[in-house]
């Protein structure tokens, strides 16, 4: 099964070093947090970034490949409530701007990221 995108912005107009860059600079953001921080201790964070990424390319309109829920659990695990999720998907969000995605493709990040916590 072929899971395409969700969001309205074509992705190659960020491309995929694009996405890699926005997941950096997104996971530097929540090390940067001292409340969040310590959830990434013990993390391997070159896996989380894969994930992420893949993630963030699917919300905003690339392909997926074969998996049919790729956001399940890349933040999951760590053990974070529901407020301190919604700071790390708030710091998605601002990485995207930064980088002037459209707000629609801003948004379909968001719900696929809040999406993933259940919310």
């Amino acid at each position: 099964m072929v899971v395409t995108g969700l969001g309205p912005y074509p992705v190659e107009a960020l491309g995929s070093a694009g996405v890699r860059d926005a997941v950096a600079r997104w996971l530097r953001l929540v090390a940067a947090d001292a409340e969040l921080a310590p959830y990434l201790i013990g993390v391997d964070r070159a896996r989380l970034a894969g994930h992420l990424a893949l993630t963030l390319t699917v919300a905003l309109g690339g392909p997926a490949g074969d998996i049919a829920r790729p956001a399940a659990g890349a933040w999951r695990g760590l053990g974070l409530t529901e407020e301190q999720h919604r700071r790390v998907v708030d710091y998605l969000a601002g990485v995207l701007w930064a980088l002037d995605v459209p707000a629609g493709a801003v948004d379909a990040a968001r719900r696929a990221f809040a999406d993933e916590a259940g919310a």
